[in-house]
């Protein structure tokens, strides 16, 4: 019959500041640092960490190229002004308003596309 191996348990090394190392110490009240860590680490009723969402970004760069583009444009300002003038009756449409509204909606679709496409969603 064959030996059975037991597996060891890997180290691991966490590097402290004299500051943290003695808050830790403290907090473990006694206890080793090790046992004082794992009991932290492992403790079912700690305080989870945030985790990100499920669709972290993909592309840093990008989204913040879109996010610059979006604030230059000013297009909620202007999509708002457009609704205030429609609503009280003002908006006259004129081949160029519809020209005009149709490249906004062409803008704001490459807009939506390109931060799907950033977050890692291609839909």
């Amino acid at each position: 019959m064959p030996k059975h191996h037991k597996k060891q348990s890997s180290p691991f090394c966490l590097r402290l500041t004299p500051e943290e190392r003695t808050l830790l110490e403290r907090e473990a009240a006694g206890l080793s640092l090790g046992e004082y860590i794992r009991k932290r680490v492992f403790d079912e009723n700690r305080a989870k960490r945030r985790t990100r969402g499920k669709h972290p970004v993909k592309d840093h760069k990008l989204l913040t190229q879109l996010l610059g583009e979006l604030g230059r444009a000013r297009l909620a300002n202007n999509l708002n002004q457009l609704a205030k003038s429609a609503n009280c009756g003002l908006l006259i449409i004129t081949p160029e308003v519809k020209t005009t509204l149709l490249n906004a909606c062409a803008d704001i679709r490459h807009i939506r596309k390109t931060l799907m496409e950033s977050l890692g969603l291609n839909r």
